[in-house]
C-alpha cells in the first residue's frame, strides 16, 4: 500500500485517476473545478488506484474509494487521514467538504462536523477556526422584545448606490441590519478592498453593522458555484446547504428575522440563489425581496455596469453610480483594476 501525491498534469494519470472516479459516479471534470485543485493524493495496492481525494485551498473535493476486498471504511480513513495531514502540513488548519449525504457519517467518523445537509448533499467542517469561533467574534446588538434585525450578504465587487440603497430598505423596516460582505478573493476587487469600500459607503448609519461574510455566506467554501461556472443543479444543492447555514446557525446568533436581497434581472445564478432563499428561510427567516434601484437612464444600477466601465477608462459614467468614497478609490487604484483585468480578472458576471 503506498499513498502518492497525483500530478493532474499529466494526461495520462488525469486520465485514469477520472476514469476511476467517474466508475463511482463522480462526473464533473470541468477546467473551472479542476484548476482549483492544488492537491490531489492516491492509493495504491497491488499497483491499483483504490481511493483518491484532493483538495482545492481548505475545500476536499473529488474522493473517490474502491471497497472491494477491503474492510470497510479502512481505504476511506487512510487517505482523508492522509490528506488532512498534508494539509495542516501546508498551514491549514480549517477544512470543508460537500459530499453526498449519504456519506455524511463517513467524514463525521474521522473528525469533521455537518454545518448544514439537505435531501442532496451535506457540508461538513473540521479544525479551527470553526463556526463557533466565527458567531462569538460577531458584535451584537442589545436585544429587546419589539426590535426587529434584518440581514444582507452582499458581494459589492464594488459597492454601489444599489447596494447602499438596499441598506436603506432595510433599515426602513428594521432596527438594525447586519451587513455580510463576502469573504473570497475571486471578484475583481479584493476582500479587503470591498469590506472597506461597504464601511466607507455606510459610515453615516450606524446601525448598520458591517463585517466580514467569513467562510459560512456565499463564500468559495459555502458556494463555490457562484464563482465556478456551474450547472444548475450544483448551484441548486449549494444554494440549499448555504440557505441552511444562515436560517439554522447566523440567524439565531444574531437574532435576524428578517433578510434582504434585490431583484435580479441580469445574474441567473443569483436569481437562482433568490428562488432557493424564498424556499428554505421561512419561516424562521422572512425573505424581503427589493426592487434594485435604478439610474437616470432607467437601467438596474449594477456592479457588473461599474466593473464594465472601468475596463473603458469611463470614469465620467462611473461616477453616477457609485458613492463617492468607492469613485475615490477606483480613481485613485484605476490602473492596479486595469491590470487585473488585462491579467485575465473576470468582470462579467458575479
Amino acid at each position: 500500500m503506498a499513498i502518492v501525491e497525483l500530478n493532474l498534469q499529466l494526461s495520462d494519470v488525469k486520465n485514469s485517476w477520472q476514469q476511476f472516479l467517474e466508475e463511482r459516479g463522480i462526473n464533473n471534470f470541468s477546467p473551472a473545478e479542476v484548476q482549483q485543485l492544488d492537491l490531489t493524493l492516491g492509493l495504491y495496492e497491488d499497483n491499483q488506484l483504490v481511493a483518491t481525494a484532493s483538495a482545492a485551498h481548505n475545500v476536499i473535493k473529488y474522493v473517490g474509494v474502491c471497497q472491494l476486498d477491503s474492510t470497510p471504511g479502512a481505504r476511506f480513513n487512510q487517505i482523508i487521514s492522509e490528506l488532512t495531514s498534508r494539509l495542516y502540513q501546508r498551514q491549514i488548519f480549517h477544512l470543508f467538504v460537500f459530499t453526498k449525504i449519504q456519506y455524511s457519517s463517513s467524514f463525521q467518523h474521522v473528525g469533521f462536523h455537518e454545518l448544514a445537509h439537505s435531501h442532496q448533499a451535506a457540508f461538513l467542517e473540521t479544525g479551527t477556526p470553526d463556526i463557533h469561533d466565527y458567531l462569538d467574534q460577531l458584535p451584537q446588538v442589545k436585544s429587546l422584545p419589539t426590535q426587529k434585525i434584518g440581514g444582507i450578504v452582499m458581494n459589492a465587487n464594488p459597492f454601489t448606490y444599489g447596494h447602499r440603497y438596499l441598506v436603506e430598505q432595510a433599515l426602513q423596516q428594521c432596527d438594525y441590519v447586519y451587513v455580510f460582505v463576502v469573504n473570497t478573493d475571486a471578484s475583481l476587487f479584493s476582500t479587503a478592498e470591498r469590506l472597506q469600500l461597504v464601511q466607507a459607503g455606510l459610515q453615516d448609519l450606524p446601525h448598520a453593522i458591517v463585517v466580514s461574510g467569513g467562510d459560512y455566506m456565499v463564500s468559495y467554501a459555502t458556494f463555490p458555484a457562484y464563482f465556478l461556472k456551474s450547472d444548475q443543479n450544483t448551484t441548486e444543492y449549494q444554494t440549499t446547504l448555504d440557505a441552511h447555514i444562515f436560517r439554522d446557525l447566523i440567524a439565531p446568533a444574531c437574532q435576524i428575522t428578517l433578510r434582504f436581497v434585490g431583484t435580479e434581472p441580469l445574474s441567473p445564478t443569483t436569481a437562482i440563489y433568490n428562488r432557493v432563499l424564498a424556499e428554505e428561510l421561512p419561516p424562521q427567516v422572512t425573505l424581503k425581496v427589493i426592487e434594485r434601484k435604478q439610474d437616470q437612464q432607467q437601467k438596474v444600477i449594477s456592479a457588473s455596469a461599474v466593473r464594465q466601465m472601468i475596463a473603458q477608462n469611463n470614469l465620467k459614467e462611473l461616477k453616477s453610480l457609485v458613492p463617492i468614497s468607492t469613485y475615490q478609490f477606483i480613481k485613485d487604484n484605476l490602473k492596479q483594476l486595469q491590470v487585473r483585468i488585462q491579467k485575465g480578472m473576470k468582470i462579467n458576471g458575479n
